[in-house]
């Protein structure tokens, strides 16, 4: 493995209150220098639950996606909040998102978004035998909730309306882990 960069010193370009941008002055082991820029994400990380509603049956969720201006359909996600375990931010994720919590929580896979300039983790977890339990959100209007069973995924992936990657990616993945074609 190669050594990894020094870092000679940081500094913030700005903090908008969702991003915040920094610089890094680097020396790479050649002695090469560079200046890089990263988006720092917050040390905790994100969790997106796959919640099973039963051995068939998923559950989605459709809100609004400021970043692409419409409706998309993915699995539940959002911030790991200071002090909570990935398990913990899923159940109370998917109260606020679904109205229902989980009695199994169990780790899918983490991942990282885009590791060149982008210092974010999302945790990937199976939510099995859920129960009704609504927790209040910060979520503007009710979000609609949507049992897809698993048998038709693949139309799943055809739909214009379902193209976030780490739903896509959580997907492929429950369906390896099932033993699912």
């Amino acid at each position: 493995m190669p050594t990894p960069p020094k870092i000679h010193k940081t500094g913030l370009i700005t903090d908008t209150g969702i991003f915040r941008i920094q610089t890094l002055d680097l020396e790479f082991s050649n002695g090469a220098t560079r200046c890089y820029q990263r988006i720092l994400g917050s040390p905790e990380g994100a969790v997106l639950v796959v919640p099973l509603l039963d051995a068939e049956t998923v559950l989605l969720i459709r809100e609004y996606a400021a970043g692409m201006d419409r409706y998309e359909l993915a699995f539940p996600k959002g911030h790991i909040e200071q002090g909570e375990t990935p398990e913990q931010a899923a159940d109370r994720e998917i109260q606020e998102e679904t109205g229902y919590g989980a009695h199994v929580i169990e780790p899918l896979h983490s991942v990282t978004l885009a590791p060149g300039y982008l210092q974010h983790t999302t945790h990937m977890v199976v939510a099995r035998e859920l129960y009704e339990c609504r927790a209040e959100g910060d979520e503007p209007e009710p979000i609609e909730v949507i049992p897809w069973r698993l048998a038709d995924s693949h139309l799943l992936l055809g739909r214009p309306d379902f193209t976030e990657a780490r739903s896509i990616l959580a997907l492929l993945l429950l369906k390896m882990r099932l033993g699912i074609g």
